[in-house]
């Protein structure tokens, strides 16, 4: 990676967690299910899917850990709910990897015609 993209390595592991996340199709439509602002149980993430509770379960604990949900506790039940500030950290990361990409183009745009 090259080195002009900002953030430190903490940062660059936290996106590499999230991107890691987000690659599966499962966890991509729980954090869609959450991004209306909303908590949910597991149960409640479950229904309409072909998944076990244990399978969502584990799904969420892979958001979690990437920052993406969060879980509170009401009484028995774990309730997750989509944290919004891992993805405007990962915006403005992604803002500047675009600028490099534009100027590069640019510039390679620049040479060709030349």
């Amino acid at each position: 990676m090259s080195s002009r993209v900002r953030g430190s390595t903490l940062e660059r592991k936290t996106f590499a967690a999230i991107f890691s996340a987000l690659g599966d199709e499962t966890r991509l439509e729980m954090v869609n299910k959450l991004s209306d602002g909303s908590s949910r149980s597991i149960s409640e993430l479950t229904v309409g899917t072909e998944l076990t509770r244990q399978a969502v379960t584990k799904h969420l604990r892979v958001l979690e850990q990437a920052g993406i949900v969060q879980c509170t506790r009401s009484g028995r039940e774990s309730l997750f709910e989509f944290a919004p500030n891992k993805f405007q950290d990962l915006q403005s990361y992604l803002e500047t990897v675009t600028q490099q990409w534009d100027t590069q183009l640019q510039r390679l745009k620049n040479f060709v015609e030349g």
